[in-house]
């Protein structure tokens, strides 16, 4: 074959090179750092797991993962500037139900969890607890429940911000107690917790990861916790559906999204990585102390999850006759 016949094959190779070079020259996911972004101040619940999720993303993919705390509006401001960010798996979002109670509470906020979001994983769950400064002349349950309808509207409560588990735990409470407790927000559980501590707010509901050793150390006193059964945590407290209102349940969970249209390899990876970060003995051991336990989902799953639970707090909203924002 000579030269001349040649240059034609030569080239039509090179043009299928050039081609597909593009396709087998991308990188494999993840080539760079990932930020998680925890739209609440450091500190927060969803702040401490991001950090034990990003440590072991970091130690299986390889790569830089970095938490960054973008707090403000209850969650919005930092949901926000995830729902904006390209979908490339790159950044994602550290959630709780204080996004799905948002959906009810906040219905013109910039973006809509269902449609601006894809389900990537559960982390864990807890339960709350709901306690008073030792000052209230209240032992348990029942007579806090007495002593405030004796004083409606003259106790408070307190809660990370509209819409936040500790905010809706207390709003189940009073559509279901009967009672008219007066709503304080503060803009990070750490501060709300102080006030509660420190005796200028009456009562709050807080997570029981947290809060247990307040309680243990008597500047707070726990009178029920939230899940249908006690905690392992507080075996001595009883549920509040025990105590005095029957059928009450509400709990903090938390997990990861991504924006909408991220690829579904990145997502199952993703999905696949975090589920064995929360399975690991040790993740579970400590969680076990604090109370928590693993959320282990696929990303299907998790959507319904989240699903179910939009529908539940708005019905709580609803019911409860909160405004929204």
């Amino acid at each position: 074959m000579t030269r001349k016949m040649l240059r034609p094959i030569v080239a039509m190779l090179a043009t299928v090179l050039i081609a597909v070079a593009p396709a087998s020259g991308q990188d494999v996911y993840p080539s760079r750092t990932i930020k998680i972004i925890a739209p609440f101040p450091a500190g927060a619940p969803v702040d401490s797991v991001a950090r034990l999720i990003a440590d072991r993303l970091e130690r299986a993919f390889g790569q830089p993962v970095v938490v960054e705390n973008r707090g403000g509006g209850g969650g919005i401001v930092g949901t926000n500037a995830v729902a904006k960010s390209p979908p490339d798996g790159y950044t994602l979002l550290a959630m709780s139900n204080t996004h799905t109670t948002n959906e009810s509470l906040v219905p013109n906020k910039p973006f809509q969890l269902m449609r601006d979001f894809v389900p990537v994983a559960g982390i864990n769950y807890s339960d709350l607890v709901m306690v008073v400064h030792p000052s209230v002349p209240a032992k348990d349950l029942k007579e806090f429940i007495a002593y405030a309808k004796s004083k409606p509207g003259e106790l408070n409560y307190a809660s990370s911000g509209a819409g936040t588990p500790y905010h809706m735990a207390g709003e189940l409470f009073k559509a279901m107690s009967g009672t008219n407790l007066v709503h304080v927000p503060h803009k990070a559980s750490g501060e709300a917790r102080n006030s509660v501590i420190g005796g200028h707010v009456q009562m709050m509901f807080d997570a029981i990861t947290t809060m247990a050793s307040n309680v243990k150390a008597g500047q707070v006193r726990a009178l029920g916790t939230s899940a249908a059964k006690r905690s392992t945590v507080l075996p001595d407290v009883p549920t509040i559906a025990e105590a005095g209102v029957p059928g009450y349940e509400s709990t903090i969970w938390l997990g990861i999204m991504a924006p909408a249209g991220t690829q579904k390899a990145i997502v199952d990876k993703l999905n696949a990585e975090i589920n064995k970060a929360i399975n690991r003995p040790d993740v579970k051991e400590v969680w076990d102390k604090q109370g928590a336990v693993p959320l282990v989902m696929t990303p299907a799953e998790f959507d319904r999850y989240l699903r179910a639970d939009i529908e539940k707090w708005a019905n709580v909203v609803k019911v409860a006759n909160i405004r929204p924002e």
